[in-house]
């Protein structure tokens, strides 16, 4: 069997070419996320690699197979060298979500709430302050002081739309601990604030 009438068969629901699928190619993409972060320098553990493993596997059956689909063979391009570019440009995308997290103020979160909602304190003047354009920038650069961990809850929770309850089982933490590092980073940006010269509080 060819690899395009192997991928036929996997989208097209058929367990023995699944199964078969994962036992050929489970190696080759673990291998190639964990050559991508040593070389990065990312200090990663091995749930993290199982983690990205399982996303890239998500990335390639999600929305009806669309991107496992889009493998044709094209020029000799075999199936094992088209999921190594796959994997390898996924974990290159991983790390620089993790490097630079698109945080934004105004994305929903829980609710309908934004970053101003959870941040905003229910005194006036702290309504005021949010609502100033130059101070909404010092808020941003505050996120931008946050660690990497940190920035990724962000990237997560903000601009991913993870509820608490979700990030539970991505992080692999319990709901407390959930609780406990998003209350520590919104703690961060309040020191932040208050180093440069702004009294709020950003606690509930």
């Amino acid at each position: 069997m060819n690899d395009l009438d192997f991928v036929q068969g996997c989208i097209k629901g058929d367990q023995r070419s699944w199964n078969e699928f994962l036992t050929r190619y489970f190696r080759l993409i673990y291998h190639y996320i964990y050559n991508i972060l040593a070389i990065n320098g990312h200090r990663y553990t091995q749930d993290e690699i199982a983690d990205i493993y399982q996303e890239v596997f998500t990335h390639l059956i999600k929305d009806n197979y669309k991107k496992l689909s889009s493998y044709k063979g094209k020029n000799g391009c075999t199936l094992a060298s088209w999921l190594r570019q796959v994997t390898i440009n996924f974990t290159l995308d991983y790390l620089d979500k993790l490097k630079n997290p698109r945080v934004s103020l105004e994305d929903s979160l829980e609710d309908g709430l934004s970053l101003k909602d959870l941040l905003r304190d229910s005194a006036p003047q702290a309504a005021e302050f949010l609502s100033s354009q130059e101070k909404l920038k010092t808020l941003e650069d505050c996120i931008g002081y946050l660690d990497v961990d940190e920035k990724y809850f962000m990237e997560l929770f903000l601009n991913q739309g993870l509820k608490l309850e979700q990030l539970t089982s991505h992080l692999k933490l319990s709901r407390g601990a959930v609780d406990m590092r998003k209350s520590r980073i919104m703690k961060k940006l309040e020191d932040c604030f208050r180093s440069k010269g702004f009294a709020l509080d950003f606690t509930d």
